[in-house]
């Protein structure tokens, strides 16, 4: 009887299992790239927990759907280093590096988080999901496979881009 009630309930488990396997829930890994259009540094990023390198390189790894759908969102949460090419104070002695006055500087770095959607990419196949950060902490992604110097690509905007003094709400 105990072996019976074990086998189906092994059989509903495995029925469930196959049916969540179906291929609009396919999920793959690839790359999150940074793409800084600011004159701030962007020492990190974040995209759905997905931690990355904010400095422009590609880093491993984040997990997307392989199939667009409505509704995809990414939660990007990153920090700013406001004042990149600060100089920091050298001591004489030791290594020549002052905690201090480093402590002081990063203590100007900010922290922000938004929620953006990803735009629909053609076909079943999406290259690396490139985060761009703009001026008054606006972001936008793009999972497009052209590069960002390539006229296709989808988002032309400059680089080394001055914060207005007034940013729109």
């Amino acid at each position: 009887m105990k072996i019976t009630w074990v086998r189906w309930l092994l059989g509903v488990f495995v029925l469930m299992l196959v049916g969540c396997s179906t291929a609009d829930n396919e999920m793959a890994g690839g790359n999150i790239q940074a793409v800084n259009h600011t004159l701030s540094n962007i020492n990190w990023l974040s995209v759905n927990g997905y931690r990355a390198d904010g400095g422009g390189g590609r880093s491993c790894c984040i997990i997307m759907p392989t199939k667009w759908r409505p509704g995809l969102k990414a939660h990007i949460e990153w920090e700013v280093d406001p004042e990149p090419f600060a100089k920091i104070k050298r001591k004489t002695t030791g290594y020549g590096f002052d905690e201090d006055a480093w402590a002081a500087h990063e203590a100007n770095f900010k922290r922000y988080s938004t929620k953006v959607d990803i735009p629909e990419w053609p076909g079943v196949e999406s290259c690396d999901l490139k985060v761009h950060f703009f001026t008054c902490n606006q972001v936008k992604v793009t999972t497009s496979c052209w590069a960002p110097s390539s006229p296709s690509y989808p988002i032309r905007v400059p680089m080394g881009m001055k914060e207005p003094s007034v940013c729109p709400k």
